[in-house]
């Protein structure tokens, strides 16, 4: 083939080529022009590379410059085609924001109750001078019963009443704590006296739930380790608080009662509208549990006291059934607004 003649059918499948790639729609159509066109086997490109071989040598770099040419004028029509079909299919640009407009009202969530009752414990505690501390919930033996004077054989450690959790190696088991006076015991093993510490936290234990118990509750503790300190400063404490907490005159009454970690012990009950509320469990600090922590018993004495939040957010709420705190019934939490 002459040099003329491959010009010639090179200006042909331009001229082809733009009419094709002028006329695609749709993907389909783009796709039916590639193949026509550019197609590694059968396309008309590469057709026409197959004629090179017949133009005589002296004329090839000549028919291989004006190959090269329509190959990038193809390769630019075909990528013409697919940025204008991208462009069309887009999405419309977005309206723009119309600040006139009325809002939409958006539904604000609550904090659950006990939630808010551990907030307002933990001012009220503030406000008496307490440091708020936190401490692990998987503990080991040795600070939830042996450092609080809980021995072996005490029925408190009854695997029947306790979440044990097994060891490797045969270390003694762990277990999910089920009491918060674990962590008073660690901060008096890395701290000196004076100590006004209150931890609150989740607590486990093995209980059926009922209306007043829970295998897991919560539980607001106070510790108070000073000089001279009596179970006087434990009942204006905690009267202080109950009425911080619930306003009104509160009345503070205790009833003997047996701790291992304190001596005496007492039950505490408070009154309300003439009707007395058993709340928890306080007392002296045990002076084993004062030397187990290296303090000395001689020089420094303390209180401690235990309360179920459970137990005064339902008697601030006025719910019957302690079980309704973990419903996630959003009709029970709405009324708490």
């Amino acid at each position: 083939m002459d040099l003329e003649s491959f010009v010639l059918e090179v200006s042909r499948l331009r001229e082809e080529a733009e009419n094709a790639f002028r006329d695609v729609r749709d993907a389909a159509s783009l796709e039916e022009a590639r193949v026509t066109f550019a197609g590694a086997k059968s396309g008309k490109l590469k057709s026409i590379q197959k004629l090179l071989g017949g133009v005589s040598p002296s004329d090839r770099p000549e028919a291989g410059r004006a190959f090269n040419e329509v190959k990038q004028a193809i390769t630019a029509l075909l990528e013409d085609a697919h940025d204008r079909l991208a462009e069309a299919t887009a999405s419309p640009a977005a309206a723009p924001l119309d600040v006139t407009l009325p809002g939409r009202p958006v539904r604000l969530g609550r904090l659950h109750p006990i939630t808010r009752t551990i907030r307002e414990v933990q001012g009220i505690m503030a406000r008496l001078g307490f440091e708020c501390v936190d401490g692990p919930e998987v503990e080991d033996q040795w600070h939830n019963f042996e450092a609080l004077a809980i021995p072996p054989e005490h029925p408190a450690r009854d695997p029947l009443d306790n979440f044990y959790l097994n060891v490797a190696q045969g270390q003694d088991p762990l277990l999910l704590r089920s009491q918060t006076s674990t962590v008073q015991i660690r901060v008096m093993e890395a701290r000196k006296p004076p100590l006004r510490i209150v931890s609150l936290g989740r607590v486990y234990r093995p209980d059926t739930a009922d209306a007043t118990h829970y295998p897991m509750f919560h539980q607001v503790e106070g510790l108070l380790v000073e000089k001279g300190t009596t179970m006087a400063h434990l009942k204006s404490v905690l009267r202080l608080f109950a009425s911080s907490f619930l306003g009104g005159d509160v009345h503070v009454r205790f009833r003997p009662s047996f701790f291992p970690f304190t001596e005496p012990s007492v039950e505490v009950d408070m009154e309300w509208g003439g009707r007395w509320v058993e709340m928890g469990g306080a007392g002296m600090v045990d002076p084993a549990v004062l030397a187990a922590v290296g303090y000395d018993p001689d020089q420094v004495s303390g209180f401690a006291f235990g309360l179920g939040v459970e137990r005064i957010a339902a008697r601030r709420y006025g719910v019957a059934d302690i079980r309704d705190f973990y419903r996630n019934d959003v009709r029970f939490l709405e009324q708490f607004g």
